[in-house]
């Protein structure tokens, strides 16, 4: 894997080498591990927007509360 260099005020570089030092990583690990949360995080969004849109469909809600026992997700229940 190439190295690379990026330019960020030293202030932010204080901060990502705090972070990591506490966590016992070194810089690079830590920003390593940080770009992969980000991007589970990005999926992680798309993905409940999706589950959020299937379940505003007609029946999708009623069929899920059926087949779980009454725990409806992310819907309001007629009362």
């Amino acid at each position: 894997m190439a190295d690379t260099t990026v330019k960020i005020d030293s202030s932010t570089r204080d901060r990502f080498a705090a972070i990591a030092a506490a966590r016992g990583q070194s810089v690079r690990a830590y920003l390593a591990e940080l770009a992969i949360e980000e991007e589970n995080q990005l999926r992680l969004g798309r993905a409940t927007a999706a589950f959020r849109a299937a379940v505003t469909r007609p029946g999708v809600a009623e069929a899920f509360d059926e087949d779980f026992g009454g725990l409806a997700p992310l819907t309001q229940r007629a009362a």
